[in-house]
């Protein structure tokens, strides 16, 4: 994950472990006779939630620390770190979580993206064609946001941008119509992948809800095992609201990955791992910048260390 630049003056930011340090532990004598300080935990719950775990999974880690403490298995500092480092990755780990994408058997695959305005849709879509680009994979983007104009016109800078086939629709079209389009565009034209934008409207309004019901009937009907992948994009800043929003897409259709945006510091990337948590679905991307670069494909490990660091 991306660290955060310290300018000349600022005071440096506390990492997370670092404030997990100041209210969980003590000298290693107090560390070995029980682990942590004496009404610690209640504080250690705090600094998680502060950090956007939400309530189920930090009281699923604090339980996870007091269980070895109690079993004298944290008696220095570096064990209660990987202690807690272990139970975040194992959070992740748990239940639907693998971070590969799939691969049909036949080309192309269908990537359909989902979220809502202002997640970075868009741009994640820009970023992956990207990445399967410098893998010498023939893509087609598609931009099925027809709500908004800007949407169009943004994922068509991207595919010149980044050497991509280019199918839309116009302003207020038919964006199933977009979508059935992009995949005989993704045969005819002999593409590996079809990346399908569709309309960011708030996750609370029913006709976006309906609208991608819609799409994915129509691309079955295209091709049945269709889509392969349906990527709900979230913005990582926007705390508790990401698992709201995770919760109603995922009702409406079914989800097969997370990306999570704007990850570029982790003083709230709890999220993460409480976005998980709720709706069982794989984390499959972070981003963590604005460069074309800036997509990372998940690594639970690596994650799980950097979120305390910061």
């Amino acid at each position: 994950m991306a660290r955060i630049v310290q300018r000349a003056g600022d005071v440096p930011k506390k990492s997370l472990w670092q404030r997990i340090r100041d209210i969980a532990l003590t000298d290693v004598g107090v560390i070995a006779r029980g682990g942590v300080k004496e009404g610690s935990l209640e504080l250690l719950e705090e600094l998680l939630l502060e950090a956007d775990f939400g309530v189920t999974t930090s009281m699923r880690l604090i339980a996870d620390v007091e269980r070895l403490a109690q079993r004298g298995q944290i008696r220095t500092e570096d064990e209660f770190h990987e202690a807690l480092r272990e139970s975040v990755e194992a959070a992740l780990r748990s239940g639907y979580s693998d971070p590969t994408l799939f691969v049909p058997a036949d080309k192309p695959m269908i990537i359909v993206v989902i979220g809502v305005n202002g997640a970075g849709k868009t741009t994640f879509i820009g970023k992956l064609a990207a990445r399967f680009r410098a893998e010498k994979k023939r893509v087609v983007v598609a931009a099925g946001d027809t709500f908004r104009a800007g949407a169009i016109d943004q994922l068509r800078l991207w595919a010149e941008r980044t050497g991509s086939e280019f199918v839309g629709g116009k302003p207020g079209g038919d964006a199933a119509a977009v979508a059935f389009d992009a995949i005989d565009a993704g045969h005819t034209r002999d593409a590996d992948v079809v990346i399908i934008d569709t309309a960011g409207r708030l996750h609370t309004s029913d006709n976006l809800m309906e609208e991608l019901k819609k799409i994915v009937r129509v691309i079955k009907k295209r091709r049945v095992d269709a889509p392969h992948e349906t990527l709900l994009v979230l913005d990582g800043t926007i705390g508790q609201n990401a698992v709201a929003q995770a919760k109603t897409f995922s009702a409406a259709v079914p989800i097969s990955g997370l990306v999570v945006t704007k990850v570029d510091g982790t003083a709230r990337g709890g999220i993460v791992v409480a976005v998980h948590d709720a709706i069982d679905v794989p984390v499959k991307f972070i981003g963590v910048g604005e460069k074309v670069t800036d997509l990372e494909p998940f690594d639970a490990r690596k994650f799980s260390t950097e979120l305390l660091e910061g």
